[in-house]
């Protein structure tokens, strides 16, 4: 643990283990500290930004610093940042820590207060998001999610949405978000609980609907509020 210390000198490699601690240190911190501290920033670009900032400012400013160490901790920075960039494309549970998933804050014209604690967010804050919205009644919300990023996702009741000309001589339907049942080639089984189904009943559901195509194929699959099933298949 050398590389931890302070020294007159360091090797490579103790410049190499100081990135990589660092990094992984700062990556736990910016998590620790919320949604909320990364705005529309994502977290990997957020901590990378601050990390190569700090890195080179010392030697920049320092004439008694060389800009070797640097280079070297800059460029072990950004094969961490690239591999991360990499594993959140192409491993689900690499991803699942980074991006989290959306958390419901009105539902039905009802503040989750719970929800709104979780995610760091205030009253006022959340009031502000609507105003932004041109919406002044929380009631006329169906739902609101807040988004990974800190961008709150909000959706009107029907009865409160802007006329169009489909809208006319309709009766009004209550607001329903379809419910994503398969996503990447991996069935959602908390979704399906949700709308009181399970396995079972996708795998007919698929095999009467789109009979030649796996839950592999499938790259997004979502129920409405009919059990209509649609499914968007990866490029081939």
């Amino acid at each position: 643990m050398e590389f931890f210390t302070s020294q007159e000198s360091l090797t490579i490699v103790q410049w190499m283990l100081r990135a990589i601690v660092g990094f992984v240190f700062f990556v736990l911190l910016v998590k620790l500290m919320g949604q909320r501290s990364l705005s529309q920033v994502g977290l990997l670009d957020f901590v990378i930004v601050l990390i190569i900032g700090n890195i080179i400012a010392h030697p920049l400013s320092d004439e008694g610093l060389g800009l070797e160490g640097s280079m070297i901790t800059m460029s072990v920075i950004l094969i961490l940042y690239i591999i991360g960039i990499y594993l959140s494309l192409y491993s689900k549970h690499f991803r699942k820590w980074f991006i989290t998933d959306p958390i419901p804050l009105i539902e039905n014209g009802m503040i989750n207060n719970r929800n709104m604690k979780r995610a760091r967010i205030s009253l006022d804050e959340l009031q502000t998001e609507l105003r932004m919205k041109n919406i002044e009644d929380i009631q006329k919300v169906a739902l609101a999610l807040w988004e990974h990023g800190g961008k709150v996702s909000i959706f009107l009741k029907t009865e409160h949405l802007p006329l169009t000309a489909a809208t006319f001589n309709k009766p009004v339907k209550p607001f329903y978000y379809p419910n994503t049942v398969i996503k990447e080639g991996t069935i959602n089984y908390k979704q399906l609980h949700q709308i009181g189904r399970d396995e079972e009943w996708l795998l007919k559901k698929l095999q009467d609907t789109y009979s030649n195509i796996t839950i592999k194929d499938i790259l997004l699959a979502a129920v409405d509020d009919k059990e209509n099933l649609s499914i968007f298949l990866y490029n081939s």
